[in-house]
């Protein structure tokens, strides 16, 4: 806050130069928790590999009496906050069972802000988180409501979470990394899950790892199709932020949709 207000030059203060960086998650959430369409409720699962035990958000549509397919929804690098649970409600209104999990539990959860959510999340091995998440998926698919087959979505850290839940799980049923970091090429002949990969074409961090990626893809004759989304920057789904791209955050949603429908029935 101090280097900011070196900034606050102009007629611009402090706090109108921090609206234009920190998250909106008052005005931009789309589906609100309460929402009446929806059942909503955090749970707690078992994580032994991982954290112990996680809390997470379980949404579904209302007056359902089916079976409904699972999706794990993964979080950024800061934790479970307001636009992640979002995005767990928006895959509930689509007929899925989702579980959005928070790996800040063992610290406390999500700690109200983003920036102290990235200090916590730092804290945590990554690959015990990794074991949160699989757990995540074996909850969701014993899962009294759930038909068994199970799917993952994740955005940045959770990219990678998505990309490595392939890799570790053979009965997941699809993976969707938003702009994820890749997996070691000797570990891809163990992917058995169909890829939806979304990448944002100013990412050159991220992007760097994807041609040897792909290259281990097709000589293991995975099944996977990947898109770039033109002038595009990594978080380009998050409408909370700057980085918001609604055209690209709108196709690749519905993709996302689609691609999930297709796979988990």
């Amino acid at each position: 806050m101090e280097k900011l207000s070196v900034y606050a030059v102009g007629g611009l203060t402090v706090s109108s130069l921090m609206s234009f960086i920190m998250p909106d998650y008052q005005d931009k959430i789309q589906v609100k928790a309460g929402d009446p369409r929806l059942k909503s409720e955090f749970v707690e699962y078992d994580s032994p590999k991982g954290g112990g035990k996680i809390k997470g958000l379980l949404s579904r549509p209302v007056n359902n009496n089916k079976k409904l397919p699972g999706v794990v929804v993964v979080h950024e690098n800061r934790g479970l906050n307001p636009h992640i649970e979002d995005v767990g409600r928006r895959a509930g209104l689509e007929g899925f069972l989702s579980l959005a999990p928070d790996a800040l539990t063992p610290l406390g959860g999500y700690p109200g802000n983003d920036d102290d959510g990235r200090t916590l999340q730092a804290k945590r091995d990554r690959n015990e988180m990794l074991d949160d998440f699989i757990a995540a998926f074996y909850y969701l698919k014993s899962h009294t409501e759930c038909n068994g087959n199970v799917g993952v979505v994740g955005f940045c850290f959770g990219g990678w979470i998505s990309n490595m839940m392939a890799v570790r799980i053979p009965e997941l049923k699809a993976a969707v990394p938003f702009y994820g970091g890749q997996p070691d090429a000797e570990d891809v002949p163990s992917i058995k899950a169909p890829l939806l990969l979304h990448f944002a074409e100013l990412d050159t961090r991220v992007n760097a790892g994807w041609p040897a990626y792909e290259e281990a893809l097709k000589k293991h004759n995975k099944d996977y199709k990947a898109y770039f989304y033109p002038e595009t920057n990594h978080g380009f789904h998050n409408d909370t932020t700057p980085r918001f791209d609604e055209a690209a955050a709108k196709l690749a949603w519905q993709r996302t949709v689609d691609f999930f429908k297709e796979k988990l029935g």
